[in-house]
């Protein structure tokens, strides 16, 4: 525990750069691939060159990364914090492993409407259903504690942020653009929490 403990600060970044640094490079070595014209679940889809790669870099290692970060958060919630701080942190944690599973079940270029692209869309659905629940839970929770403000301020804007990338932008924008808003403040959020946390927790 002390070892994880030691590189908390450095998790979320990982897993940050990891899938921001495979959507740009596999993007740009992929024919055709227009960063702001497709979804970046084409990457991994079936039949695509270095798929495999890419679903692996980009979506699994950062969903496992992601679901660390929360429980590495989970173990610096007090005994005395409101209930919706802790159960925040458990779908934060659901959020990472679904972020995984759109690795773990790749998109089907061929056929939108397969099964696969369906298991695909689910897992997508469940990131964004687990996160932003969780973000803001987690956020309303910790505004209850003292010294938690900028953990508070940090879920709450992380939230709101994929909520309106993945919800709202899509109505006034291209889908692959919004998709990049969600997945970006995503990104930043994990790599700006468990160093946020750290500073409370010594606060």
């Amino acid at each position: 525990m002390k070892t994880l403990q030691r590189f908390d600060p450095l998790w979320g970044a990982l897993a940050a750069v990891l899938f921001l640094a495979s959507v740009l490079g596999f993007g740009a070595v992929l024919p055709g691939y227009l960063p702001l014209g497709h979804p970046v679940a084409l990457l991994g889809a079936t039949g695509v060159p270095h798929a495999l790669a890419f679903d692996l870099l980009g979506f699994v290692l950062p969903g496992l990364l992601a679901a660390l970060v929360a429980v590495r958060l989970l173990v610096r919630v007090p005994v005395t914090a409101p209930w919706t701080l802790r159960v925040g942190g458990q779908m934060l944690v659901l959020s990472g492993l679904a972020f995984a599973a759109m690795g773990i079940l790749p998109l089907d270029p061929t056929d939108i409407e397969s099964p696969a692209s369906q298991f695909h869309a689910s897992a997508w659905m469940v990131w964004v259903l687990a996160f932003v629940p969780g973000a803001l839970m987690s956020g309303f929770g910790a505004r209850r504690l003292p010294g938690w403000g900028r953990l508070a301020a940090l879920h709450v804007a992380a939230g709101l942020a994929v909520l309106v990338g993945a919800f709202v932008l899509q109505a006034v924008m291209p889908a692959p653009v919004a998709q990049r808003v969600a997945f970006v403040s995503w990104a930043a959020w994990l790599a700006a929490v468990l160093p946020v946390a750290g500073l409370v927790r010594q606060g």
